[in-house]
């Protein structure tokens, strides 16, 4: 049972806006849920509100926003649905046509929602019952309908933003939103609008205060990387500098990165990562091995710059995970181009790639592209790097067999009856496993472990947990 329940779709900056809501609603006194409904989620008449944060990266993405807001509103009898996030932002007519209980509060102005607690709160009454259709009133007129004062770039991008959380144990700050490039397949531009940074001495509070509550890392978490440009009194800092100065006025705070472009993957870049607190993972954003390829997506790089940049942060961290994202079955992709993509992989060694088909978006320049790729082509490839991202990652987990890493407790899973608790854990270099442990630990806590095998089964079967490690003592 809760007031207000929170349901996330997509990407971390979702993840780091709903927390922030959460907080506030938390604050405002009212009890709030983010675990996920699903269709075997008790149906409840306690539950005033349902907020759902949506992405709209994909088709199936647009399609999973939808059946969630029709399970909440059978789940959810009493309560209003407020739907934010990307999808909302691209689809507010066709959202608020689903039923009068729901209302679309845009992403670009999803900062609004600081302002909803006090409303809730309002529209119940006494006796506890939630008048919605005049809550939902009350949200359009106070709320929604206020004018936006810059129409081009999100509204208060960074208000969201909070240093105690509620659902998840690895703190993230979002740094940087919206995007100013015009990749033909990508509707970010258009939902997020042009890029704005969080300025260097706010990011630097956020983190210290981070620090001080306890967490053991944070997660520097962007849209587009190479294009942050944080203002520090009369000079700019890029991400290098950003995080270079973090690290120098914190003391043992761990960062990681949460995505990169090649272009980033500079020298200087490369100086400030070799720092022992910053996680030795990277996230590149490659999407196709093929030049030509790239070209129509107009990406600003070429495969040589994914090779080269993979290179050097191999340079600064010898073992580091680096991953990637890539698109299969784009407009025009030929076997060559794909095998030049295969290829691409197993130069950069990736330790794992996330390989999806080409889903088009409407109004964006790939939509009118063509030779179309078929739908069995383009997911027959995405399934042979797939294939290759379980070799890869077992084959990574396998080269830190018997060796200790320090990793973050996430959470207790299970007490045995002989008294072993077993925790899921994030390893610094991204590897997520189960913790046998004689000690009790909590969420949060930096611990060094043993990684003694991968999982492989697990690995090849999508699971969660990678690889079984062992306790071997707290690190503070």
């Amino acid at each position: 049972m809760a007031d207000v329940r929170i349901e996330t779709l997509g990407c971390r900056l979702n993840q780091i806006e709903s927390e922030a809501a959460g907080r506030l609603f938390a604050d405002a006194g009212l009890d709030v849920c983010m675990e996920g409904v699903t269709a075997s989620s008790s149906d409840d008449k306690t539950t005033k509100l349902v907020i759902i944060n949506t992405c709209a990266v994909t088709q199936k993405a647009e399609q999973k926003a939808r059946r969630l807001i029709r399970l909440v509103l059978k789940k959810y009898c009493g309560a209003a649905v407020l739907v934010t996030g990307c999808y909302a932002q691209l689809s507010k007519a066709q959202i608020e046509k689903m039923d009068e209980r729901v209302v679309v509060l845009g992403g670009q102005i999803k900062s609004r929602l600081s302002k909803v607690p006090v409303l809730v709160k309002d529209f119940c009454s006494g006796a506890g019952e939630f008048d919605f259709a005049g809550f939902i009133k009350a949200l359009k007129d106070q709320v929604i309908s206020l004018p936006v004062t810059k129409p081009d770039f999100p509204e208060d991008s960074f208000k969201l933003s909070t240093t105690s959380l509620l659902a998840h144990s690895r703190a993230s700050l979002k740094i940087q939103d919206g995007c100013n490039n015009n990749c033909s397949y990508c509707t970010i531009h258009i939902a997020r609008g042009h890029s704005v940074s969080l300025d260097v001495n706010t990011a630097l509070e956020r983190v210290q205060a981070l620090e001080k509550n306890g967490y053991d890392e944070v997660v520097l978490t962007t849209i587009n990387i190479a294009q942050y440009k944080g203002k520090l009194n009369e000079t700019w800092l890029d991400f290098t500098g950003l995080l270079e100065y973090l690290l120098a006025n914190t003391s043992k705070i761990n960062f990681r990165i949460s995505s990169l472009y090649p272009e980033v993957v500079t020298d200087e870049f490369c100086r400030v990562i070799s720092s022992d607190r910053v996680r030795p993972h990277f996230h590149i954003s490659v999407q196709s091995g093929s030049d030509k390829i790239l070209g129509l997506m107009n990406r600003k790089y070429v495969r040589d710059d994914v090779i080269n940049a993979c290179s050097k942060i191999r340079s600064a961290k010898p073992d580091a995970f680096i991953a990637c994202d890539i698109i299969t079955g784009f407009p025009g992709e030929s076997d060559e181009d794909f095998e030049q993509t295969l290829d691409l992989c197993r130069r950069c060694n990736f330790a794992w790639i996330h390989a999806f088909p080409f889903s088009e978006r409407p109004g964006t320049p790939a939509c009118s592209m063509k030779p179309k790729i078929p739908q069995s082509v383009s997911g027959e490839r995405a399934r042979c790097l797939t294939e290759l991202a379980i070799k890869n990652k077992i084959e990574y987990i396998r080269g830190f067999e018997g060796k200790e890493v320090s990793a973050v407790v996430e959470k207790l899973c299970q007490i045995k009856a002989d008294g072993t608790r077993l925790y899921h854990c994030m390893t610094q270099n991204f590897i997520h496993c189960e913790l046998k442990s004689d000690v009790e630990l909590e969420p949060n806590q930096a611990v060094m472990v043993k990684i003694l095998e991968p999982l492989a089964d697990r690995i090849k079967k999508g699971g969660e947990i990678e690889a079984i490690t062992e306790y071997i003592h707290t690190i503070y």
